[in-house]
């Protein structure tokens, strides 16, 4: 086989993976939005009078995914992309179960530990982009990356409609419906994961070796992924921090629980919405540059939310918050991509997820707290220092210095 054939036969073979795992994204990754959307509306309903701990479902889901990063990245490593993905599965119908179980029970606690194990099924979901970049060719890799996360378009529609549609399937248990047909979803994107190619490792010789795997700490400390990192946490965290108040404020405001809902989809459909072309476009202008458009893009999410308690307002800034994670996560996980060696991806991609969505766990249970304590007002405000300490860390890629190491 001439070098050329393998490099089309290797771009094939890339383009297969990556359409499987945006079809098994859009499907499996149903389950995020539904959770989401209703974690906190279903946790006042089960909670008090106190509700200050109404977003701790949606904490316990968040938290599941930083606390599954590490182990998902070792059952897949072990079991190869189509065992490991394919057990993922499994954790998300088990968590689906939990929650709906907690919610004819009426346990409030059962119903975070319901939602925290499908955050675990979810952390397998977050390995999707990797596995995309993993397998294929260098100049693929970002397109790969935002291909995947494209399949979230139909997962912005798909899961806040089953919401809306399977809320009072099992009525007088409301939402159970819901979390019932996750159980659905993660069948069917097992059945999706089972077209994956079975071999666990790629075919480079440099993944074959292990011999030139550098110690995680020197790879974490390099000034590119450090700034990478830092600017994946302060993208995904501010955007699980405002929208996980979002609904509460919304119904808080006299709105009904389906704007609630739709508005939630629309803020998914603007996260996954420009995947079809960021990888392009990172490709064109670089990564960092990218970031520094979605960082641009959270502050005007802001300054709509703060504007005023409209309707559109509020689904306008939810629409800006979804593009703002878009650039500025996509962005930063190509930065994360280019920075290690293939020997070293299971390490690096279970670190990086682990700090990552522990932040966002913990941006999610503090969103419930500032938002009973001083409202919607207050979330928007914490946007803004946030993201000028992402444009720092950034900006330190520009030092003379840190060029040259980079």
């Amino acid at each position: 086989m001439t070098a050329t054939a393998v490099v089309a036969d290797a771009g094939r073979e890339a383009r297969r993976t990556a359409v499987l795992l945006a079809a098994a994204q859009a499907i499996v990754g149903s389950a995020a939005p539904i959770a989401i959307s209703i974690g906190a509306l279903a946790g006042q309903y089960l909670l008090g009078p106190d509700k200050s701990l109404a977003t701790a479902p949606v904490t316990g889901f968040n938290l599941g995914v930083a606390l599954g990063a590490l182990p998902a990245a070792a059952i897949i490593r072990r079991l190869g992309h189509r065992g490991g993905f394919m057990t993922g599965t499994i954790v998300t119908a088990l968590g689906g179960l939990i929650a709906t179980l907690a919610l004819f029970q009426a346990s409030f606690w059962l119903f975070a530990f319901g939602l925290g194990v499908i955050g675990v099924g979810g952390a397998f979901v977050q390995q999707f982009r990797f596995a995309a970049a993993d397998n294929a060719p260098p100049q693929f890799k970002a397109r790969a990356i935002s291909f995947v996360l494209a399949g979230g378009i139909v997962t912005a529609i798909l899961g806040p409609q089953i919401v809306i549609y399977t809320g009072d399937l099992l009525a007088p248990v409301m939402f159970a419906g819901s979390f019932a047909s996750i159980l659905v979803l993660a069948a069917i994107g097992a059945i999706i994961l089972s077209f994956l190619h079975t071999s666990r490792r790629t075919s480079s010789a440099a993944e074959a070796a292990t011999s030139d795997a550098r110690p995680l700490v020197e790879i974490a400390t390099q000034p590119r992924f450090v700034a990478a990192l830092f600017c994946a946490v302060g993208s995904y965290a501010l955007m699980s921090f405002v929208m996980t108040g979002a609904p509460l404020a919304m119904v808080g405001c006299g709105l009904s629980t389906d704007d609630a809902t739709l508005g939630i989809s629309w803020h998914v459909m603007a996260m996954f919405g420009p995947s079809f072309f960021t990888g392009s476009l990172i490709h064109r202008f670089g990564a960092e540059r990218i970031v520094a458009i979605g960082l641009v893009l959270l502050i005007a999410c802001a300054v709509v939310a703060l504007s005023g308690l409209a309707l559109w307002q509020f689904w306008t800034a939810l629409i800006l918050l979804g593009l703002g994670w878009n650039f500025g996560f996509i962005g930063a996980t190509a930065m994360v991509a280019a920075s290690y060696h293939p020997s070293e991806k299971g390490k690096v991609q279970g670190f990086h997820d682990f700090v990552l969505f522990g932040s966002v766990a913990f941006a999610s249970l503090m969103s419930g707290a500032v938002y009973n304590a001083w409202g919607w007002t207050m979330l928007n405000w914490i946007v803004f220092p946030v993201v000028v300490l992402c444009f720092l860390a950034l900006g330190t890629l520009k030092l003379p210095g840190l060029r040259l190491a980079n």
